[in-house]
């Protein structure tokens, strides 16, 4: 019999940082690799050794770290998505002059 070794990966819950400080885009690069990497895994089962219940467990366990994974992806999507149209909004700035008044670019009319 053989043992089988397998470490699932943390769920971040939404709207916070890694505690390593990583980049969102640096997180997403990084569990990519992992499902990259589980893929392959999975597809070797069948040229492993074991029987065919622990290739089985194993297949399954693989599965679902996988779909682990691309739930945390998916949700670091969504905040890479948020974080991008927070920083578009912001950098849309309104324009200021004669047609678009601001409190320097004032005229006063009396007639």
């Amino acid at each position: 019999m053989t043992t089988i070794n397998v470490s699932t990966p943390s769920v971040q819950s939404s709207g916070t940082k890694a505690a390593s400080g990583n980049s969102v885009s640096a997180q997403i690069a990084q569990i990519a690799e992992k499902i990259t990497q589980l893929t392959q895994k999975l597809k070797d089962i069948p040229n492993g050794s074991g029987s065919a219940e622990e290739k089985q467990k194993q297949q399954e366990l693989i599965q679902t770290q996988i779909k682990m994974l691309q739930a945390q992806l998916a949700q670091l999507q969504r905040q890479q998505a948020e974080e991008a149209q927070q920083k578009q909004e912001q950098t849309q700035v309104k324009a200021e002059g004669v047609n678009y008044p601001s409190d320097d670019h004032q005229i006063d009319v009396y007639i």
